[in-house]
C-alpha cells in the first residue's frame, strides 16, 4: 500500500477558540474540545478564561498547563478579549490609542500573553493593531504601532514564544501587505510572525484564501478558520460562507505550518457546543477530500 507523504492533510491540527465557547467554565470548555477529538485549543484571555488581570496568574496557569497536558490538547493564546482593559471600549486600549499610558497597559497585556504562552507550551500569542483613533493621521498611527510593539517582540524573543499578529478588517494592519510594512519596520525579528485568518482572506484580500496561505507560509505562526463572504467581515459558521475549504487545507498542510489551525467563531457561544462538533466534523471532511500523493511521486 502506497504510504502518504510528509505534509499531506494527516499534518493538520485542528482546535476551537474558547471565545467561542465563553458560556462553559474554562475545565468544561477544554473537556468538551478533548471528548470531540480536538488537538488543542485556541485560549483567549479574558476574565471567564484565565483572566490575566486577576492574582496568582502563575499558579493559575501552572495549573491549566497540567489540565492541557493530561486531556493531550496543544494551545495557542489570544489576546482579543472585548472588555478585559476597559469595560466601556471593545478591544480598547489599543496600541494606537493617543494616550500613552492607555497604550502601555495593552502593551503590559501582550506581555504577560507571552509569559503565559511559555508557561502553558503555546506555539504562538496572537495579537492585532486596533483600529486607528479619530483625527491620527497614517503615519503617527504606524509609529505607535511599531514602538508598542517593540518590547513585546523584545519579551516574546526572550521567551522562544513567536508573535503573531493578525490582519483584521478595518484595522490600521488590515492585510498581508501591512504584516510586512510593519515587519519591515521592526527589522524583521525572528520571533514576529503571522496570524493569518482565513476568513479575512475571503473577506478582502485580492488573493483566494488558498494563494494567502501559500504567500504567507513563511511567516505563518498562527491559523484561525471560519466561514465568510467577500466584502463582508462576519465569521460564519462552515457551510455558510463562499470558501471552499479544501484547497485552504491543501495549502496548509503542503506549506510546511504544522501549528494549531483554530476555529474562530467568537458571536456563538450560544451554541459552541454544538458548533464545535459541527465544526471539527466538516474540518475532517474537507481534509478528506485533499488529494492523497503517494511517497515516491510528484504532484
Amino acid at each position: 500500500m502506497d504510504r502518504e507523504v510528509p505534509g499531506g492533510p494527516n499534518s493538520l491540527r485542528f482546535g476551537y477558540g474558547t471565545n467561542g465557547l465563553a458560556d462553559l467554565r474554562l475545565s468544561d470548555a477544554l473537556a468538551l474540545l478533548a471528548d470531540l477529538g480536538y488537538d488543542g485549543v485556541g485560549l483567549t484571555l479574558d476574565h471567564m478564561h484565565l483572566d490575566p488581570l486577576a492574582p496568582q496568574l502563575g499558579a493559575r496557569t501552572r495549573r491549566l498547563a497540567r489540565r492541557l497536558d493530561a486531556l493531550g490538547l496543544g494551545a495557542t493564546v489570544e489576546t482579543g478579549a472585548r472588555y478585559v482593559l476597559d469595560p466601556r471600549r471593545k478591544h480598547g486600549p489599543s496600541l494606537l490609542d493617543p494616550d500613552p499610558d492607555d497604550r502601555a497597559r495593552r502593551v503590559d497585556l501582550l506581555i504577560r500573553a507571552v509569559r503565559v504562552a511559555a508557561d502553558l507550551g503555546a506555539h504562538a500569542v496572537h495579537c492585532f493593531s486596533g483600529a486607528t483613533p479619530p483625527a491620527t493621521d497614517d503615519d503617527t498611527a504606524w509609529k505607535r504601532l511599531t514602538e508598542a510593539l517593540a518590547p513585546v517582540v523584545e519579551a516574546a524573543t526572550a521567551e522562544g514564544v513567536p508573535l503573531a499578529v493578525e490582519p483584521e478588517p478595518g484595522h490600521l494592519l488590515a492585510t498581508l501587505a501591512d504584516f510586512h510594512r510593519l515587519r519591515r519596520a521592526l527589522d524583521s525579528p525572528d520571533a514576529l510572525g503571522l496570524t493569518l485568518d482565513i476568513g479575512h482572506c475571503q473577506c478582502l484580500e485580492p488573493l483566494p484564501p488558498a494563494d494567502c496561505v501559500r504567500a504567507a507560509a513563511p511567516w505563518l505562526r498562527h491559523v484561525q478558520i471560519e466561514d465568510m463572504r467577500r466584502g463582508i467581515h462576519e465569521h460564519l459558521p462552515f457551510g455558510d460562507g463562499e470558501i471552499d475549504f479544501p484547497p485552504v487545507l491543501q495549502a496548509l498542510a503542503e506549506s510546511g505550518y504544522r501549528a494549531l489551525t483554530v476555529v474562530e467563531l467568537p458571536r456563538h457561544s450560544h451554541a459552541g457546543p454544538h458548533l464545535a462538533e459541527h465544526s471539527l466534523s466538516f474540518l475532517h471532511r474537507a481534509a478528506g477530500a485533499i488529494p492523497r500523493v503517494p511517497q515516491g511521486r510528484t504532484p
